[in-house]
């Protein structure tokens, strides 16, 4: 059992069949993503510099933080519609309240920023019409281990795609929340979020700042070991390596304001703080999407006592439009389903959001039991801003555009020292496996590592 998937109830797969293995970002240009963006009106008297700007191998919290250091402003006068995998080459908009020509000024290591002009808009999270991916798999193996031939791989593929069709309507697969919203290497948000819907504040720095990561690098663990043995001391600063940003001043916070745990969560940005509260409302939704694939309940048309809603131009969940479905209604609601019109739902919880009826009631309920969130309000007293209503997500979604084909086998050596080292105990992947290359487009909100995780079957530290 991958106790990843395990911890974040990313389990069971759309299809019975065996999958590809292989490795993703075994080199930061394996993966690429291009954000699909919202039109934004340039006006020349616009008091925003609207940019896009391409990443390689940044994460979008530090790279907002190394920017509004050069511009000399505050992170929250940065606007972006999303954060995206640290690991890649990723292009995307900001609209970044500051004059063009200090942005267009802006030198940072892997960094380029293509000026497109000036705006009176703000764009926010979600702010997008999703992304468009080209992504490597490379080291394709069968379930023993033995390296697949390319033909083989591709093979796989279309069966997978198949019967993801004959099942879920073509183009669809499970709505599946990703590992990046959880930690990939360090499963730590949801753990925290539980913390915080609870009012719990040490317990909720304390985790952040000290719980293990298996897959962390080594400066990582001993830092974290040190504060699990010994609390936070003045010489974990020394020990903390220069990427640790986000550690670092939650612990300046307490050694200099003894005990004010509230004040030290707040040093995290803003967007990673009301992350932590979303992990763990998606926890409560992949377990829930789990048991109904265990208890053979379909995803893509209802059954009594779902709720399901429309599916507006964007190909969005319209949350307001949400219904349940009664005998009486089934068919035709069943129907619009099948027509790509409606969607069935699960549960994001929160102090507004019901639960379904019937048989999927049953399961969403005892999966918010199970996680220990029956009895809570979803108000944070202490930072109202984190308090959550809740919302439903679809249980499937789709991907658009989708091409595979195959690429060569490259040097070991241009993989970097992880993957010269081979499979470690537990992965599936070979070096001289198929290298696979999958384009396609997803919708915001939905995960390219989920949809290939149908593909690949593999652990998720591989994905």
């Amino acid at each position: 059992m991958d106790p990843l998937a395990q911890a974040i109830g990313l389990l069971g797969y759309a299809t019975d069949t065996e999958g590809i293995g292989g490795r993703i970002k075994a080199r930061v240009s394996d993966f690429r993503v291009e954000e699909i963006a919202t039109t934004v009106h340039l006006d020349n008297r616009g008091r925003f510099t609207v940019a896009k700007v391409t990443l390689t191998n940044w994460e979008t919290n530090r790279f907002c933080n190394q920017l509004s250091k050069k511009l000399n402003i505050p992170k929250n006068r940065i606007f972006f519609a999303g954060t995206k995998d640290k690991r890649a080459i990723t292009s995307q908009l900001f609209v970044i309240d500051a004059p063009m020509n200090k942005v267009a000024g802006v030198e940072l290591p892997d960094v380029e920023i293509e000026i497109l002009g000036r705006t009176h808009q703000k764009i926010g999270f979600g702010n997008h019409r999703g992304n468009r991916f080209t992504i490597v798999v490379r080291g394709c193996c069968d379930q023993a281990g033995n390296p697949l031939t390319n033909d083989a791989a591709l093979d796989e593929v279309k069966r997978i795609m198949a019967d993801m069709a004959s099942t879920l309507g073509e183009g669809h697969f499970p709505n599946w929340i990703g590992p990046q919203r959880f930690g990939s290497g360090r499963p730590v948000t949801p753990v925290v979020g539980h913390h915080v819907i609870h009012g719990r504040w040490e317990e909720a720095v304390m985790t952040y700042l000290s719980m293990e990561g298996k897959h962390e690098e080594e400066a990582a663990r001993q830092v974290r070991s040190h504060i699990r043995e010994q609390g936070v001391d003045a010489s974990v600063l020394d020990m903390l390596p220069r990427w640790m940003g986000f550690e670092r001043r939650m612990i300046e916070h307490l050694l200099a304001h003894e005990d004010d745990y509230i004040g030290a969560f707040g040093k995290l940005p803003a967007n990673l703080q009301l992350m932590t509260v979303h992990a763990a409302q998606s926890i409560v939704f992949n377990k829930a999407l789990h048991r109904r694939i265990e208890a053979g309940l379909p995803l893509s048309v209802p059954v009594v006592g779902d709720i399901v809603g429309r599916i507006d131009e964007k190909g969005q969940l319209d949350v307001n439009s949400c219904v349940t479905v009664e005998e009486r209604t089934l068919n035709r609601i069943a129907r619009n389903c099948q027509l790509g019109r409606l969607m069935t739902t699960g549960p994001l919880p929160g102090s507004d959001v019901r639960t379904s009826s019937g048989q999927p009631g049953a399961i969403e309920e005892s999966v918010i039991v199970d996680e220990g969130l029956g009895d809570v309000s979803w108000f944070v007293e202490d930072v109202p801003r984190l308090s959550s209503k809740g919302t439903r997500r679809g249980l499937i979604t789709s991907f658009e555009e989708f091409s595979v084909d195959t690429v060569p086998v490259a040097e070991p050596s241009s993989l970097g020292e992880r993957w010269e080292e081979g499979p470690a105990e537990g992965e599936r992947w070979h070096p001289e496996g198929a290298c696979v290359r999958f384009r396609f487009t997803l919708s915001s909100g939905s995960y390219a590592t989920t949809l290939l995780r149908e593909f690949m079957q593999a652990p998720l530290r591989q994905l």
